[in-house]
């Protein structure tokens, strides 16, 4: 029976992923981010399963790349062509203009990166123990928390996230640092050592301080903030 508890809880991350689409069609896409959240947990923890239970197959890898192409791959889509979608038809030419129009699909960039990014992780053995380009999970993150600060816009940043250059240049930037060739720091402790986990502990330091400070709105400041302390890792190891 434990051999299926880790792929139960994959599952359970596709699940979530399938509802945060319903609400995103919905243009719940505040539900949608809650849910992407709740599946982020479960796909932390089927591995996290696999290895205390040591049951370790085949199945459960490729599965959890095909229950990531949903939640990281199909969520970050949808969300990032909503809010183009209401960029542009907030735009006074923007209903029957089809140049701008076409760009609501722009964002599917992101799930056809997404998914290229996930066959090259299973057959990437670099990525053992870091990264290569950046994490589905981080890349869907950054999207889904962007209409949770439109909702609570305490910093007043809609006029950024609902511009359609914005929105456009998000989607071309995320999908080539899915692929990129840009080693990252694994979340993954070995050990809890602060000589060998500095700049982990760095990062849950200052996530925890820019979360108390700016709620939501440190989400896209905490992936952004993952990527320089892994381009100065890289420049300390080179």
């Amino acid at each position: 029976m434990k051999k299926h508890i880790p792929n139960i809880i994959t599952l359970m991350n596709l699940f979530c992923g399938c509802i945060a689409i319903d609400f995103a069609f919905a243009n719940r896409l505040d539900y949608t981010a809650y849910f992407v959240f709740l599946a982020a947990v479960f796909d932390f923890f089927d591995g996290f399963a696999a290895r205390m239970l040591k049951v370790h197959s085949e199945l459960g890898k490729q599965l959890d790349s095909l229950a990531d192409v949903v939640t990281f791959g199909v969520v970050p889509g949808v969300v990032l062509s909503n809010l183009m979608s209401q960029s542009i038809f907030s735009h006074p030419h923007g209903d029957g203009n089809w140049m701008l129009t076409i760009f609501i699909y722009a964002p599917y960039l992101v799930t056809l990166f997404s998914a290229l990014r996930l066959g090259m992780f299973n057959l990437d053995t670099r990525q053992s123990d870091s990264f290569i380009g950046v994490p589905t999970p981080a890349s869907t993150l950054f999207i889904v928390s962007l209409p949770l600060i439109l909702l609570h816009d305490d910093f007043k940043l809609s006029g950024i996230i609902l511009n359609t250059y914005f929105l456009l240049g998000l989607s071309l930037i995320m999908s080539y640092l899915l692929v990129a060739e840009l080693p990252l720091i694994a979340l993954k402790f070995k050990n809890f050592t602060w000589k060998d986990n500095a700049l982990r502990f760095t990062l849950i330091g200052a996530s925890v301080l820019l979360f108390s400070i700016f709620f939501y709105v440190a989400i896209p400041l905490i992936i952004v903030l993952y990527i320089i302390l892994s381009l100065v890792n890289n420049l300390k190891t080179t």
